[in-house]
This record gives structure tokens, sequence and C-alpha cells, in this order.
């Protein structure tokens, strides 16, 4: 599908001041690098919003070539068995979002740290599924494609120029022409995950327990709000698509799909359910529109998965409503505020992080890890690490596909 890929949202001017120069957004020209950019330090890479406030760049549409299922016991099945069916709920559904937390949750370890090991299952099961899609490819990369990771990583890289809190380390590796990047927790991360209060573990119960109430295991089920909430289950799709000239094939976790079988193919039909603080003041609604809202349209434009549905919650964990978000038109609704974030400038830099990456990575060892590491209102920096602890392509996936190499020739 050769078409490129921009809602409606993308013709629209987050602030009339700052009015993108042209409306043109599938200009695949390169930028001319800017004065700053030429006198930055060698190896880094800014993320100052004004570099990037350019055309919208390519972005074709993303097209799911596969999915695969996680069980209770985190185990690993190249099928659909996991994904579930969303079930609207009246406007003011009343759930309780704290039910079940102290006697039907099974927490997923977040300790564990399970790098890219899903998705390279899903490529060594469907290897010919990836091929099949680019037969243009006459470049010495085995898969087609110039990078692998998950869709998280990425929406971390897009809202990196908005970012003023929470910094990233991004692990990138290059095996047989693509390259691999998979996230190392950083220490102030570390430092959270052990240090959650009682409040914030419990409203993380509450993001899955309204999935809950709001999907069916069937397509013609109902939801079943007195089971067990078991976070380790996960249905996820794998999609190629292409950003400016990187060939991406990512995996993201999906909540549901709708009912209707007549709908549109995946990843059209999927939903992603969201749950968020009410909003009652101006102020409120502001920072929801400026900071929440860039992160659910960057988790759910890059996969193509096309509606958020959100349940508002109040301080005791109810549902009081629920409200459907278009991603084509979740611009649309900030444009009004002052000094926003826009998707242009989240998707330009994306397209640098990845040529910046591409123009580093050179050497092609499974062994060795660039270590891409980035801290708010600094410049994106690497360091390199041979035969280290960052070191995340498995053995078990280097052997099998040298060996599905070999036995091709």
């Amino acid at each position: 599908m050769a078409q490129s890929y921009r809602g409606d949202h993308l013709h629209d001017s987050v602030s009339k001041r700052s009015r993108d120069p042209s409306s043109d957004y599938n200009s695949d020209k390169r930028p001319r690098a800017s004065d700053e950019a030429q006198h930055r330090p060698a190896g880094t890479l800014s993320t100052r919003r004004q570099l990037y406030e350019r055309n919208f760049p390519l972005y074709k549409q993303p097209v799911e070539v596969g999915f695969f299922s996680l069980d209770s016991r985190r185990n690993f099945f190249n099928d659909q068995r996991q994904l579930r069916y969303y079930v609207e709920p009246r406007k003011s559904p009343d759930f309780n979002l704290r039910d079940g937390y102290t006697s039907r949750f099974v927490k997923r370890d977040d300790g564990v740290k399970e790098k890219l090991d899903h998705v390279l299952k899903w490529i060594l099961a469907n290897r010919g599924k990836i091929q099949t899609r680019d037969q243009t490819s006459s470049s010495s990369c085995a898969l087609g494609v110039d990078f692998v990771t998950w869709r998280g990583h990425l929406t971390k890289v897009l809202t990196t120029p908005y970012e003023t809190q929470e910094g990233w380390m991004l692990a990138a590796s290059k095996f047989r022409g693509t390259i691999y990047i998979s996230e190392v927790e950083t220490e102030a991360a570390r430092a959270n995950r052990l240090t959650r209060s009682e409040r914030q573990e419990e409203m993380m119960y509450w993001g899955y327990k309204f999935e809950q109430y709001t999907c069916a295991d069937v397509a013609d089920g109902t939801p079943d709000p007195g089971g067990v909430v078991n976070t380790n289950e996960a249905f996820c799709t794998v999609v190629q698509t292409r950003l400016a000239d990187h060939k991406l094939l990512f995996s993201g976790e999906v909540d549901c799909r709708v009912k209707d079988s007549d709908g549109p193919p995946a990843p059209g039909c999927y939903v992603e359910l969201k749950t968020s603080a009410e909003i009652c003041t101006p102020k409120q609604r502001s920072n929801f529109h400026r900071y929440k809202l860039l992160k659910w349209w960057a988790q759910s434009f890059l996969p193509g998965v096309p509606q958020i549905v959100a349940g508002f919650r109040d301080h005791d964990g109810i549902v009081v409503s629920i409200e459907t978000f278009q991603t084509s038109k979740i611009s649309h609704l900030i444009k009004n505020e002052i000094n926003c974030w826009k998707p242009t400038v989240c998707m330009n830099f994306c397209n640098d992080f990845l040529s910046f990456v591409k123009s580093v990575v050179k050497e092609d060892n499974p062994r060795l890890v660039y270590l891409f590491e980035w801290d708010p209102h600094r410049d994106v920096a690497y360091t390199v690490h041979r035969d280290s602890p960052f070191t995340f392509l498995p053995e078990w996936y280097v052997k099998d596909t040298r060996s599905q190499h070999s036995s091709h020739h």
C-alpha cells in the first residue's frame, strides 16, 4: 500500500502564529541543516522544537503483517488467542476501578526486562511475511527492514521535543543489515519503579480494570468484571510502515478490536482504551490537551489505531463519563492551545533521530551496542559498548537467523 498516511489533523495549524510554512505534508526532501545543527558537537542530536517545524514527513499507512499473544504466564503464542472485543459502555457507567485490586489481581513482574524477545520470536516464526512485503529490496538487509523495535520505544522518541520530566536510554545493535532498538531502564525510572506509593500502584491497576469492564473474550460476548485482572496477558500487533527513508517493523500491545466483522482490516479495527482524571476546570482541560493527548496521539498514530476510548474517573476511581477520540482529529482539539505540541515536530524529530542512529550504528555485530541517551533540555548523545551487559540480541535469535540464512544458500 503506497499511499501516504496523513489524516485531517496533519493539515491543522496548532497555533496560528506558528503555522507550518507549507501544507505539503508528504515532502520527502532532506531538510537543510540549520546553523545550530552545524555548530553542535559531533555525535549529538538537538531536540529543540524549532528545528523540526518542517513539512510533515512521508509516513506510510501502517500495514499489519502479523500478531502474537502472551498468556497468563507470559508464554508466547503466534496467534490471536488474547484478542478481545470492545463492548461500548453507557455514557455514565459508574465503573468502580478499585474493585478486585486486593483480591483478583495478578501483576506482571515489571522488574523482569524482556527486551525485544517476543518480537524476535515473532520474526523467527514469520520471516516470510516480512520479506514478501518488499520485493524491491536488493540490499544486503536480510529482513528487508531498517529498524525493528517496540512501538512504545518510538512513542518516547516522538514525544521527546516536548518532554520535560523523563529521559530515556535506547540500545541499538545492527545485525545482518537491520538495526534493532531496545530500551534500557534509566536510573531515574528504576528509582521510581522501586519507590511507587500504594496509591500509584493501585492507579496503575485502574487502567487494566477499565479494560475488563469494556472488553469481551468473544465477538458476541459480554465483559466479565468479576474475573481476575492478569497483566501478564497481552495481544500484540506487528506492523510494517515507512517514515521517509526508514523502513520500520514494530510491535505494540492492542487493547481490543471493534466487534463488527465487516469493519476495516487491522490495524483500522483496533481500539485503544485509556483512563484519565475527570476534567473540571479550564486549567485541567488545558493540561489534558498539552500533555496527555500528546502521548495518546503518538501511541495510536504510529501503528494506525484509529480510535481511543477514554474513561474519565473521579478521585475514588469511579468512571463518571466516557469519551471517544479519533486519532486523526486529536490535533483539531488542541488548536486553540498556545504553544501546544505539533504532530509535524514529533514526526520530523523521529525521522531525524532514526537518520542519526543510521549514521552512528555502522558495525554489523549483534554483540556491539550503541547506547543513545537523552535527558530533558539536553541533546541526544551516545556511547559504544562491546560485549557488555547492554547486549540484548539473544544467542538463540542470532544462531537461528544465521542458520536460516546459510540453509538458503
